[in-house]
């Protein structure tokens, strides 16, 4: 699952069992390197300053290929221009905070997934502290204020009761009653 990931993951393996077969069971689904127990510190160090390296270099050879590719996010009427961070709603601009425009990418990028108010402080702030998770309810308020027609019935940014926010279904038809 990590490998199907669009970002590159360096993955070491640390395990006891020192086996051809084990090593080679290991590295073919994707490890970058295998290392057996018992091992040194130092050689541990220097595998992982070698992996990174790899990475790195890796990453300067693709970074010129993938400089003028923009990311732009679409769902239903909305759109995210991720790399000029500018956000519209059918077609019309929509004026964000950092903050608000990062809330809303990053559930744009996950459309399924609902996620907690710890889970979008981890991702969005970069925080985990519980004391605060109300930040997160002010900045979906709005969020909401500022992109729903309206606020007290959500569609884009939908309430999971019990569990936490997630991106509405805006390819579905709006039923109206």
């Amino acid at each position: 699952r990590v490998r199907q990931s669009e970002t590159y993951t360096p993955i070491l393996m640390l395990t006891a069992r020192a086996g051809e077969y084990d090593r080679v069971l290991g590295l073919d689904p994707g490890a970058d390197d295998y290392l057996t127990k018992p091992f040194s510190v130092v050689e541990l160090a220097a595998r992982v300053k070698a992996i990174l390296r790899r990475v790195q270099h890796l990453a300067s050879r693709h970074a010129d290929a993938a400089a003028p590719r923009l990311r732009i996010l679409r769902r239903g009427d909305l759109e995210l221009d991720v790399d000029r961070r500018v956000a519209r709603r059918a077609g019309a601009p929509v004026e964000l905070t950092p903050r608000e425009f990062d809330l809303l990418a990053h559930l744009m990028m996950h459309p399924t997934a609902v996620f907690t108010r710890a889970q979008l402080l981890d991702r969005v702030w970069g925080t985990t502290h519980d004391a605060f998770e109300h930040t997160v309810n002010s900045h979906i308020n709005r969020l909401r204020a500022k992109l729903e027609p309206e606020p007290d019935a959500p569609r884009y940014v939908v309430t999971v009761w019990g569990r936490g926010y997630r991106l509405g279904e805006l390819d579905a038809p709006v039923a109206r009653c």
